[in-house]
């Protein structure tokens, strides 16, 4: 019944003052209003159940992309590349019985081997579902981090202007007129933000609603529990006789104290939110230096005899930095929201500028974009495959190779970058002359038997196979 007259008094002043102003933006206010009013809308509804409903869509539809390329990484037993191995496992065979002079041993010159490896093109597949993830999770939290912020903002506004509302309501009372009046009369007044709250309670007691009711009403609208709690205060000190202009003038003075605690209190915190946002640029900062100065050295040895095989080459430290960034991200947004605040919603909006900002960085920092002028290099082995040599000793001839592009003209100041396992020694760099062409001496390792070489350069990638036998 009340909730029906609610409406129907809202229509009827909402049409009046339609008549009065035709701008735009009055009519899209009072239109807010009425369906609000109507219907109870809830703000979540727009500002999280759809985002999710949208974050939710965009993971479902980087999976669906990315399954093809999930199963295309599984070894298949049948495929062409398992094949490719077993033929080059079987002709290291050959090639080590070469040496002890074997049943099936094969003649030096037969053991060249030399295979091409083109790298997969990393811009023709699509984002990966950790790229997914962080959209959708961006999409999903920001429209309520910045809905919630607003409406603190405004909650604040509110609470401020309200006790600009109580010094004037003890001023009317003080003044002769009763607690009724005096808020129809500050109804009429412009008090912000606050007053289409007031004249919610003005159109309830000009329809018959005690003002006990009208006032409840009129606080429980602001959304704020400082108003709901000093409005009962107010009411009490209508029904308590005396000074009552002089209590709420009181609780006028005292709630302007409560906010000014408040104010100094966020002031003061202020300094943590800045501390945990330098903690996150000095992350990035120390992720990219060990990405580019330090992880590189210890890659560098992994490729040395007393390490073995080179099995730190094969980790992508970009990535897995990418992904540390990222979460702490997530939960130090959180956790700066819970300390200056007091409520993890309201870290919300520094997780969205803290991920946007840390994505922005690594993108550049980590994958910036490599050297395009070589992708389109071909690697060609002049000379140099398929020797024999001495444990630890240099091979009689060098390694010639030389670099083209794709119509076979040579490519001059290509760079090389060679290694060679299970150990010895090559010319880590090389860079090409006029005819396309570099060399390099070739020291193999302690251990006998079949020695790989690679070469690369671009996207491209050379292997050779040298033999050590003991001298």
């Amino acid at each position: 019944m009340i909730k029906m007259s609610k409406s129907n008094i809202f229509f009827k002043k909402g049409s009046d003052d339609l008549k009065k102003s035709q701008t735009l933006k009055e009519r899209l206010k009072y239109l807010n209003y009425s369906i609000n009013l109507k219907y109870d809308i809830k703000r979540e509804c727009f500002t999280l159940l759809i985002p999710l409903i949208l974050a939710t869509f965009i993971l479902l539809s980087g999976l669906a992309i990315n399954l093809p390329y999930i199963f295309s990484d599984q070894p298949d037993e049948e495929g062409p590349g398992n094949e490719r191995e077993k033929a080059y496992e079987e002709l290291l065979k050959q090639m080590e019985e070469a040496e002890g002079g074997g049943e099936n041993a094969v003649l030096t010159s037969d053991l060249i081997y030399e295979e091409t490896i083109i790298a997969e093109d990393e811009n023709a597949k699509p984002p990966g579902m950790d790229q997914f993830l962080i959209f959708a999770i961006l999409i999903a939290i920001t429209p309520y981090g910045i809905d919630i912020t607003l409406f603190k903002m405004g909650k604040k506004r509110k609470e401020e202007l309200f006790t600009e509302f109580l010094f004037k309501l003890s001023e009317m009372m003080r003044g002769g007129l009763d607690p009724i009046k005096s808020v129809n009369e500050l109804a009429k007044a412009d008090i912000g933000v606050l007053t289409p709250h007031l004249r919610i309670a003005a159109n309830r007691m000009a329809y018959g609603d005690s003002f006990e009711r009208a006032m409840r009403a009129m606080s429980k609208s602001t959304g704020s529990e400082l108003i709901i709690r000093y409005t009962d205060l107010v009411i009490e000190a209508s029904y308590s006789g005396g000074g009552v202009s002089d209590l709420i003038l009181k609780c006028s003075d005292d709630m302007r104290t409560i906010l000014s605690i408040e104010r100094q209190k966020e002031g003061d915190l202020k300094q943590f939110v800045l501390i945990f946002y330098f903690a996150q640029i000095i992350i990035i900062f120390i992720c990219y230096t060990l990405t580019n100065d330090l992880l590189p050295y210890f890659t560098d040895l992994g490729a040395t005899s007393f390490l073995g095989n080179n099995e730190i080459a094969n980790i992508d430290f970009s990535t897995g930095f990418f992904h540390l960034i990222l979460v702490n991200s997530f939960f130090g947004g959180l956790i700066i929201g819970k300390i200056s605040e007091g409520d993890v919603r309201y870290g919300l909006k520094h997780v969205t500028i803290l991920m946007i900002v840390s994505y922005v960085s690594c993108s550049i920092l980590f994958f910036g974009g490599g050297d395009a002028s070589q992708q389109d290099i071909e690697i060609e082995i002049i000379s140099g495959s398929g020797q024999e040599g001495y444990i630890g000793l240099p091979l009689n001839e060098n390694i010639v190779i030389k670099a083209t592009d794709t119509e076979g003209n040579p490519v001059e100041e290509a760079v090389m970058t060679l290694s060679i396992s299970p150990g010895g020694r090559v010319t880590e760099f090389l860079t090409t002359n006029k005819e396309g062409i570099c060399e390099t001496e070739v020291v193999l390792g302690d251990t006998p038997g079949v020695h790989t070489i690679e070469i690369s350069s671009g996207k491209i990638t050379k292997k050779i196979t040298v033999l050590a036998i003991n001298g």
